[in-house]
C-alpha cells in the first residue's frame, strides 16, 4: 500500500441517540452531514454495559446509506462478526484485548466482506499492532474506558495517537485512526493534531440542538488539527 492522505470523518455514535426514535435520529444525522454511523456494541462481559445486537443494527441500517462503523466491545467477536455484517455493518472493529488469536480474528472479519478495524483501550500499548497493522483498515484508540457514553476525554492517549500515526507513515500504509470517547468541540482539535482522522462523537452531536451545526463545528476543528499534524515534523 502507498502512503496517502486520509480524510476527516465524523461518525456520530448512536449510543447517544434516542432509541425510541432511532430511525429518525440516524436519518437526521445523515442528512446533517455525518460521514459514518458509529455503532457501539457492548456485551456486559468485556465492558460493564449492555447495548444492542444485530437486529437493532439491521433496523437502523434502513435509515440511511452511510457506512456503518460497528465497534464490537464484546468477548468472542469471531462468533458474531458474520451476523453484524449481515445486519449491515460496513466496517467491524474488534478489541485486541478480547482476541487471543488476533490475526485469525481479523481474518474472520475480513472473510465476511466487511472492512476490518482493531481497537485498543486507553491503558493498552501499541504492541499488538506490530505484526497486524498492514491487515487492518482502521485502528480505533479509546480515549475513555469503554462501557459508557459521556465520559471525560483521557489526554494521556494523545502521545499514543502520535506514535501510531508515525508507525503508519513509516510503513507507507493507508490506515484510518479513529478516536472514541469524550470527543467534542474542546477535544477534537487535540486528537486531530495528534494524528487521528475519524472522530466518534455521541452526546456532542446527539445532545446538540442542531446536528448540522455540531457536525460542521467538529469537522472544522478536526480539519484545522489535521493541518497542524501535517505541518509538524515527524516525532514532534
Amino acid at each position: 500500500m502507498t502512503a496517502m492522505s486520509t480524510p476527516v470523518r465524523i461518525a456520530p455514535s448512536i449510543l447517544s441517540a434516542d432509541f425510541g426514535h432511532l430511525h429518525d435520529d440516524v436519518r437526521a444525522v445523515a442528512a446533517a452531514g455525518a460521514d459514518w454511523i458509529h455503532v457501539d456494541v457492548m456485551d456486559g462481559h468485556f465492558v460493564p454495559n449492555l447495548t444492542i445486537g444485530p437486529l437493532v443494527v439491521a433496523a437502523a441500517r434502513k435509515a440511511c446509506d452511510l457506512p456503518f462503523d460497528v465497534h464490537l466491545m464484546i468477548a468472542h467477536p469471531d462468533a458474531y462478526a458474520a451476523a453484524f455484517r449481515d445486519a449491515g455493518a460496513d466496517l467491524i472493529t474488534v478489541h485486541a484485548e478480547t482476541c487471543p488469536h488476533l490475526h485469525r480474528t481479523l481474518q474472520v472479519v475480513r472473510a465476511t466482506g466487511a472492512k476490518v478495524g482493531v481497537s485498543l483501550n486507553p491503558h493498552s500499548p501499541l504492541n499488538p499492532l506490530e505484526h497486524i497493522l498492514d491487515e487492518v483498515d482502521l485502528v480505533l484508540l479509546m480515549t475513555v474506558n469503554p462501557g459508557f457514553g459521556g465520559q471525560k476525554f483521557i489526554r494521556g492517549v494523545l502521545p499514543k495517537i502520535r506514535k501510531l500515526r508515525e508507525m503508519i507513515r513509516a510503513r507507507g500504509l493507508t490506515v484510518d485512526i479513529s478516536v472514541d470517547g469524550g470527543i467534542n468541540s474542546a477535544t477534537v482539535f487535540e486528537a486531530a493534531a495528534a494524528g487521528a482522522n475519524v472522530f466518534v462523537a455521541g452526546s456532542a452531536v446527539f445532545g446538540a440542538p442542531d446536528y448540522g451545526d455540531a457536525i460542521a463545528e467538529l469537522r472544522a476543528l478536526a480539519l484545522s488539527g489535521v493541518e497542524t499534524s501535517k505541518a509538524a515534523p515527524v516525532g514532534a
